[in-house]
Parts: structure tokens; C-alpha cells; sequence
């Protein structure tokens, strides 16, 4: 019961890792208020998850939305002590040199200013608490090509750096702010980002975690109970002296090239090098 008595906001949850994250911090004893704009399944949520559970409709790229949903937490619950800045999706897949301008817009306003407005919104009440802690979802993408659109990675990263400089800023009144940088995570936002139905989503899925199985050294997907997990150590005391920083949990996919942990495959090294000098 890490969170007994604390309230935490949590956006995008009502699939994936936010959903994952709402249960977990539910088990461990937090009021948790939830914005999601899947308002059919935030409905349902509200029915089966109990008194500790509010559900309220927020677009993340409205800022109106977002503050909204910080003013009807504090209400609702008396205060907001965690807030885990989640809320997003794949975005445009075109890339460099045919992407719109409209759909960098869309895409910074989904991933990197909706961040800064749960910020933005959420810190006056985490003043009035004497402190608190904010979480916000990066990814691999932030460090490298070729895991994401380019305006998703472009975006991811800036979240990393929006973190660092907003724990700066809010460091003097005990606020505490840390990005976490899911990997492969088995959840819909891959099947979403190309518009998949159902039955294409459980395939894409399906293939997705073979690929991620044999691409790290974690030999299995990620679930969202792994992202969840590490969330609720950025919001616990346990991470009380972690301020403006970020924690991947990848199982191991920026590690290395596959040479480097996997004893079946030549390193670089291995196949440049003659026989007689390796």
C-alpha cells in the first residue's frame, strides 16, 4: 500500500500501459483519477473499479481538457500528490522529407505539449501537497532511429529533455520530475498507429512480441505491468533522492548490437578480424 491516502492522475489509461499503471496504483491503495478520450471504456472502468476510481473524458492536446481534469482531481479527492503524463499514440508515419507541417503540429501537441501542460496544470496542486511526483512516457525512440516515425522519436526525446528542465525548475518546491522509456511494450499502440482492426491487431501483436523476444537480451515482450512497475517507483519514496532523470525498461534492446549478449551471433570484431587474431 505504497500510495494509501495519495492521489495520482494518470492519462491514457484506459488500454496499454496507462491501464496497467491505474490497476497497480489502485492495489497499492491510491485514489486515482483517469482522462482518456475512450470515453466507452473509461465509463466501464468507473463501474468496475470502485470508489477510488474517477473517470473524466480528456484530450491531451487541449489545454482546457488537461487543466480540467487537474482542477477535478483536486476537488474530488483534496489534493494530487503523483501525476504519470502518458497519454499518446503513434502519430503521422510519413517521414522526413514528406511529412506535413500539420501533422508535426498534431504530433508535438499529442506528445510533447500535452506533457507540459499536465505539468503545467498539475503543479499548483502538488505545491499545496508540499511536494510530489511527475512521470511522464518517453521511449527507446528518444535515443535512436529506427523504432518509431521520425515525429514520435523527435517528439519522445524532447519529452527526456522537458523532464530534465522541469525538475530543475520545480526542484525548490519538492517536486520531483523522471521520464520512463518503454521498448517493446505489447500493447495496441503499434496495430493503432496503422489503423488495424481487431483481428489484425491480435496478429500484429502476436508478431510483434515474437520479434522483440529474439531481439534483446530479455528474451520475452514487455506487458504493461513492466512499465507500471517502474512508474510506481518514480512516484514512491523509494525514489525520493531521483529527480530529472529517465529509467529504460527495454529489457535490454539499447544494450547492444545482438554480437555483444548473444553468444550465437559474431560480433564486429568477430567477423572483420582473420582467424589467426581473434
Amino acid at each position: 500500500m505504497r500510495f494509501n491516502g495519495k492521489t495520482a492522475v494518470i492519462t491514457g489509461g484506459s488500454s496499454g500501459i496507462g491501464r496497467g499503471t491505474v490497476d497497480l496504483f489502485l492495489r497499492e491503495g491510491a485514489k486515482v483519477v483517469m482522462g482518456d478520450i475512450d470515453t466507452d471504456e473509461g465509463s466501464a472502468m468507473m463501474a468496475s473499479l470502485g470508489d477510488d476510481f474517477h473517470f473524466q473524458k480528456c484530450d491531451v492536446t487541449q489545454e482546457d481538457d488537461v487543466k480540467a481534469l487537474m482542477d477535478t482531481a483536486a476537488e474530488k479527492t483534496g489534493g494530487i500528490d503523483i501525476v504519470f503524463n502518458n497519454a499518446g499514440a503513434g502519430g503521422p508515419r510519413d517521414s522526413i522529407d514528406e511529412i506535413s507541417g500539420d501533422d508535426w503540429d498534431f504530433a508535438m501537441a499529442l506528445l510533447v505539449k500535452s506533457v507540459a501542460m499536465g505539468i503545467r496544470h498539475s503543479a499548483p496542486y502538488l505545491k499545496q501537497r508540499g511536494g510530489g511526483s511527475i512521470i511522464n512516457t518517453a521511449s527507446v525512440c528518444s535515443f535512436q532511429a529506427g523504432f518509431g516515425p521520425v515525429a514520435y522519436s523527435t517528439a519522445k526525446a524532447a519529452v527526456l529533455h522537458l523532464s530534465k528542465v522541469a525538475a530543475a525548475d520545480l526542484a525548490q518546491h519538492k517536486i520531483r520530475v523522471n521520464a520512463i522509456c518503454p521498448g517493446f511494450i505489447q500493447t495496441n499502440i503499434f496495430a493503432a498507429t496503422v489503423g488495424a482492426n481487431r483481428e489484425e491487431t491480435n496478429q500484429i501483436n502476436a508478431v510483434l512480441g515474437q520479434a522483440a523476444a529474439s531481439a534483446q537480451p530479455v528474451a520475452r515482450p514487455g506487458i504493461p505491468d513492466d512499465i507500471a512497475q517502474a512508474v510506481a517507483y518514480f512516484a514512491s519514496d523509494a525514489s525520493g533522492f531521483v529527480t530529472g532523470t529517465h529509467l529504460l525498461v527495454d529489457g535490454g534492446l539499447l544494450v547492444g548490437n545482438r554480437g555483444s549478449w548473444d553468444p550465437e551471433e559474431p560480433g564486429i570484431l568477430d567477423a572483420i578480424l582473420p582467424d589467426h587474431l581473434k
